[in-house]
This record gives C-alpha cells, structure tokens and sequence, in this order.
C-alpha cells in the first residue's frame, strides 16, 4: 500500500503551504488575500493532471501520435458550506494528424473508472463529473466531440446510456 503525506505550514492570513512527501510546495490561500490559487482550485488543477497522465499514457500505449493535448476542468461548488464540489466538467482537448476518436474515449473512459484516483475519489462523494472530449485530426477537418462518460455518486454511464 502507498502512503502520501504532506505537511501544511501556515504564513499568515489565510495562507498556508503544503510540502509534499516527494519534496515540492504548493502555496494556497482565499480570495481576500489572493496571493496563491484557492485549495479547490488546486484539487481542479489535480483532477486535470491526473486524468491526463492517464490518457497520456494510454493513448501512447495505443500508439495514437498526439501533437497537443489540453484539459479544462470546471468544477461548481455546492453554495452551503461545506463548498463541495456539486458538478466537474472535464474536457479533453486532443490533436493529431490521425488520432482515433473511439481510442481518445476509451482513454477516458480509463482514467474515469479505473486509474485517476483523483477524480474518482470525487466521484465518490457529491460530485457528478462529465468526462468529454474535443478531437482534432488533420487541418481543414471539423473537430469531433462528444461525452465519453458520467461519473458520480453511484454512476457510472457511457453515452449510450444516459
């Protein structure tokens, strides 16, 4: 079993600064002292380089030759304390000179279920997250997207059944 640790320092303020068990510091605050991102804006910033880690991988895995890749997470807060997250879009924004839309969908579909312990830890609470995708293969084509699956509270449905 992996353990991960981290301890938080606080500076003042609101701030308080985590440093991670693999040595790296991560600064956070609220919007009245602004002076680094909010703590669930850094878990929006997890869910992002989780998932994408995974569909990196996979997608290399596939042999599928990607020449960029992005990803927008945005996630809504419940209103009432604790500010949850109700609602997390994550697009998936892939391009290629022949990348394979179904491989880009079963990449997420992956990381959804399976490896992104991030979002699916997120999954698990309130949040119902919408895993989509954007794919762009060769110049001059119209970009093919579409919703690989939704994740939640007990959910877990492609497209197909929604």
């Amino acid at each position: 079993m992996a353990v991960k640790t981290a301890e938080i320092r606080h500076e003042g303020g609101l701030r308080f600064v985590a440093r991670t068990g693999s040595g790296f510091e991560i600064a956070m605050d609220n919007e009245t002292g602004a002076s680094a991102p909010r703590p669930t804006e850094v878990l929006a910033a997890a869910i992002g380089g989780c998932t994408g880690m995974d569909v990196v991988s996979v997608l290399q895995k596939k042999r599928q030759a990607v020449s960029r890749y992005a990803i927008r997470v945005e996630g809504e807060e419940r209103d009432t304390h604790p500010h949850a997250f109700r609602r997390i879009d994550i697009v998936h924004e892939v391009e290629g000179p022949a990348v394979e839309v179904e491989a880009v969908r079963r990449a997420i579909e992956l990381s959804a279920t399976r490896y992104c312990s991030v979002s699916t830890a997120q999954a698990s609470g309130i949040a119902e997250i919408h895993h989509r995708y954007v794919v762009t293969s060769p110049e001059g084509t119209v970009p093919v997207e579409g919703e690989a699956l939704v994740t939640g509270p007990g959910l877990i449905l492609p497209p197909n059944e929604r």
